[in-house]
């Protein structure tokens, strides 16, 4: 199976509304956007949908990401497309490397 990176933007009132959120991302100064990395054996778009359905698994765990189901407007395919489907260990490595790139670019972003 093979596993993609996406990013969705989030509504700025996380950086207000989430004490969580704003911890994570000390480096942020407001200019840029706030962002979430995720990963998905499905279509980025398809995903993206589930977030913000507040989706939940057959055995009813949630499997969304509240950051994006309450604050996700749109997914950013210029910010990832470059980043082709790989296995799951190396989708999880491209995850948290993209994650900490767009950080040091300026953004608030969150992961999991």
């Amino acid at each position: 199976m093979k596993y993609s990176v996406y990013v969705v933007e989030l509504d700025k009132k996380v950086w207000t509304d989430r004490k969580k959120f704003r911890d994570a991302n000390p480096q942020f100064r407001g200019v840029k956007e706030c962002l979430y990395v995720g990963m998905t054996s499905h279509s980025p778009r398809e995903r993206f949908l589930k977030h913000k359905q507040g989706y939940r698994s057959k055995k009813g765990y949630k499997i969304s990401s509240s950051y994006v189901e309450k604050y996700g407007k749109f997914l950013r395919p210029s910010l990832y497309n470059e980043y082709k489907p790989h296995s799951k260990k190396e989708a999880m490595q491209m995850e948290q490397e993209l994650a900490q790139e767009l950080k040091k670019k300026g953004y608030a972003v969150w992961w999991n």
